[in-house]
């Protein structure tokens, strides 16, 4: 090895073997014994990195979903007391507009120069664009602050990839869980507490909440995080050496083989999510799964104040309480008393599985390969999700238009929310075990199209359902669910062949 030369994977103390990622020909791990190496940080220590994340999830979502009840008013009050139904759902939803270009940026800037500079970047911009959206005086402008928003949002690409930093794949799971629940708290939690906020005081102290937990966040990013892109620690460490020993000629071993310095490099990480995207079939194929999946949450939240408000006579607060139906328990306000409606089923029912099971089902089928790891021993929840979706999506269609019980619609509700749970946590994971280093920028496509269908397609569902009823609209949505169920089965089946049509899940090595 040239001596001017330090390879990115090695400790600066100890000369153990150099770990490659043959996908990329690009040193990806640490060697055994560097403190460094986030992989053998203190499992106390990860485990407070996974509950900044956590609330940092919790806090975007409660921004993004904590106008949903209050929609038509916020955007009654800023258009002089027009109303404009289309207006209030596109006030939601825009707001994936905003999250499918951010990743597209956010990604590949967190593989160049670290995930630390970027969550801070991006957490300050958020922060500021909340605050926008409190001082919104017209409808455009409360608009353009959801994009913006949506677009410095960080959690839902980084998180993941920061799961697969610091965790092996077979404790990832857990993780991940923990991660992916945060969303899911947020949900429930914003809508409830906007419902009565806007109620007892005004739509803007809902936002400057938000803006209160956006701030919270980035004091914790600053005081407590740290770096755990391993390239961007080792390219670190050559700063160092450079340092220590006056000469500028050391370099790392991406550096010396990477043809690209400069903006060239710079232009290089921009392009590689496209890349990445355009070459994987298999992410192509989950990620049109995924995002259509998502969007069922959409679908059924821009319609639940209507099902709530006009089927069942809830007024908004009672609208926004209700969405806790996706955790463990519905407040409901009926008539005179208040009553308490226990969900059996939700994202906690989700989380509860897929922490139970994700790690589990993954040792096991390794086991079972002579114990070699597969990415798509990530997948059996995610078929299990696959199944009962359109089922899903017909009793909650369907519960709606009869009027049946309002626990009956609440419970169609809150499966939907375990039914998601399983169905992306298991994807985020796949796509952290298939494409190593460049995780986030794989799971950039991934959300790209999420929040593109997400945006987007809960605007069909308004004259779905004028045309054909709750029933008839969601009976078209889960046919479409249903025809594509079928792909994680493939993907289970063929997707280690099909991975290796891809350069960056390849294992002509191995993995």
């Amino acid at each position: 090895m040239d001596p001017r030369t330090i390879e990115e994977t090695a400790p600066l103390l100890g000369s153990e073997a150099i770990l490659t990622d043959p996908r990329t020909n690009e040193e990806r791990e640490f060697t055994k014994g560097d403190p460094e190496n986030p992989l053998e940080w203190p499992l106390k220590f990860k485990w407070l990195f996974i509950s900044i994340l956590f609330f940092m999830g919790a806090t975007v979502t409660f921004t993004c979903i904590s106008p949903v009840p209050i929609a038509g008013r916020i955007v009654q009050d800023l258009s002089n007391g027009e109303k404009n139904k289309y207006a209030s759902v596109l006030l939601v939803t825009i707001w994936e507009l905003g999250e499918a270009a951010g990743p597209l940026l956010i990604a590949p800037l967190s593989e160049t120069f670290g995930r630390y500079p970027v969550l801070n970047v991006c957490s300050v911009f958020f922060t500021a664009a909340a605050a926008l959206a409190a001082t919104a005086q017209t409808t455009p402008q409360f608009i353009l602050s959801r994009v913006l928003s949506g677009l410095f949002v960080t959690s839902n690409v980084l998180g993941p990839a920061i799961v697969g930093d610091i965790f092996e794949p077979d404790m990832r799971g857990s993780a991940m869980s923990f991660v992916m629940l945060a969303p899911n708290i947020g949900g429930a939690v914003g809508p409830a507490i906007g419902g009565y906020v806007a109620d007892a005081l005004s739509w803007r102290w809902v936002v400057w909440m938000s803006v209160l937990l956006c701030a919270t966040c980035q004091v914790l990013l600053l005081l407590w995080f740290r770096e755990t892109y391993g390239p961007a620690i080792l390219r670190r460490k050559v700063r160092q050496l450079r340092k220590l020993s006056g000469s500028s000629s050391a370099e790392s071993a991406v550096q010396r083989n990477s043809k690209s310095r400069g903006p060239e490099a710079a232009l290089e990480s921009i392009v590689r999510p496209f890349l990445i995207f355009k070459s994987s079939i298999v992410l192509v194929s989950l990620s049109l799964f995924g995002s259509l999946t998502f969007s069922h949450y959409f679908n059924m939240t821009t319609t639940l104040p209507d099902i709530l408000e006009e089927v069942y006579g809830l007024q908004s607060s009672q609208t926004g309480m209700s969405m806790l139906s996706f955790c463990e328990y519905v407040l409901l306000r009926q008539h005179a008393g208040l009553l308490t409606v226990a969900a059996a089923i939700g994202s906690y029912a989700g989380l509860f599985i897929c922490n139970r099971l994700v790690d589990r089902i993954y040792i096991h089928l390794t086991k079972a390969n002579g114990g070699v790891g597969q990415p798509e021993f990530r997948l059996p929840l995610m078929i299990a999700a696959a199944v009962l979706a359109p089922f899903g999506l017909l009793l909650y269609g369907w519960s709606a238009e009869f009027g049946l019980p309002l626990f009956v619609f609440l419970f169609s509700f809150s499966s939907m929310g375990m039914i998601l749970l399983m169905a992306f946590l298991p994807l985020s994971a796949y796509v952290v075990d298939a494409f190593g280093p460049y995780a986030a920028s794989a799971m950039t496509g991934l959300i790209v199209l999420r929040c593109l269908m997400g945006s987007l397609l809960p605007l069909s569902t308004t004259p779905l359902v004028e045309n054909f009823g709750f029933g008839g609209a969601f009976s078209i949505i889960s046919l479409v669910s249903a025809a594509l169920a079928p792909i994680p089965v493939i993907i289970m089946i063929y997707g280690q062949r099909l991975r290796q049509l891809s350069k960056y899940t390849r294992n002509d090595a191995s993995e």
